[in-house]
């Protein structure tokens, strides 16, 4: 009879493993824990590898994410940071740069659109949609216009715009305020907005997780996948799953968990504690990886 790779060993309690509460996912878990070096373990950055902080700029990584990520790299065939950040700002917040045992790990920044290689340490990017630039120039105006001014945060990502609203009076008032005239501004520049938490982001269309998780899936050959996210943006990478799992590759949806936003659990295989759970399970897939 083989041994259940998700029983917890009793010496040692810390590295226990959940199971999945869906058939899926636990189909998924087996197939990246019998073949590891043929899996792909993708993970957004914010909420999941770092906690959520007000001011975006003082994120950084959960102070466990790194050994759990050097201890699990090496066995799999890739790990991948998915993010919304520019690639070399999540590479600085991650402490990602020159880590013996990282080797395989690649970041994907700007939804894809970017992408930092640890073997190579550079960057490769397009140039950015001229509508963004457009965007950054008429954006003050239309936040003054909607009285958003004060209490709202602009973060220039290059690739795109975002306008946070956790430090506003009324973060969440401020936020549905805000919907339809940072629509409009998107629209008008041949941008879109991509909600989140309390944060609206204007980008180019085509550019998101689901896009850029597929394409790294079919360059490696992966056999199997983990997807782990926390918020709005994470869930057309849900679907990237959802369908590979059609198609026939296993795959396994991870929430890092939070009160702010509840459609990444109810879709997940398996919900986990935020940045804190989702650094205690990669540990523990690379205890039982290998």
């Amino acid at each position: 009879m083989e041994k259940d790779l998700t029983d917890p060993d009793p010496a040692d309690p810390a590295a226990a493993l959940p199971t999945p509460a869906t058939a899926p996912g636990r189909d998924g878990l087996a197939a990246l824990l019998a073949r590891p070096a043929r899996a792909l373990v993708a993970l957004d950055f914010d909420g999941t590898l770092a906690p959520i902080v007000p001011d975006p700029e003082k994120a950084r990584a959960h102070p466990d994410a790194l050994p759990a990520l050097t201890a699990l790299a090496p066995k799999v065939a890739a790990v991948a940071v998915i993010t919304g950040r520019p690639a070399d700002v999540a590479v600085r917040y991650g402490g990602f740069a020159g880590v013996p045992g990282l080797e395989h790990l690649v970041v994907l920044g700007h939804y894809g659109a970017e992408r930092w290689d640890a073997v190579s340490g550079e960057v490769t990017a397009p140039d950015p949609h001229p509508g963004v630039a457009a965007v950054r120039a008429e954006l003050p105006a239309v936040l003054d216009a909607n009285g958003a001014g004060t209490g709202t945060w602009t973060e220039d990502k290059g690739h795109a715009v975002a306008v946070h609203t956790r430090r506003a009076a009324d973060p969440q008032g401020t936020f549905e305020a805000l919907r339809t005239p940072l629509a409009e501004l998107a629209a008008r520049n041949g941008l879109i907005v991509e909600p989140g938490r309390l944060v609206l982001e204007l980008r180019p269309p085509g550019m998101d997780k689901g896009v850029a998780l597929g394409e790294y899936v079919r360059e490696l050959g992966a056999e199997s996948v983990l997807y782990a996210g926390d918020d709005l943006g994470d869930l057309p990478a849900y679907a990237a799953v959802d369908q590979l799992r059609t198609d026939g590759t296993p795959g396994l949806l991870v929430c890092s968990g939070s009160e702010e936003v509840t459609e990444l659990s109810e879709r997940a295989d398996l919900v986990v504690d935020g940045p804190a759970g989702v650094v205690r399970l990669l540990r523990a897939i690379a205890d039982r990886a290998g």
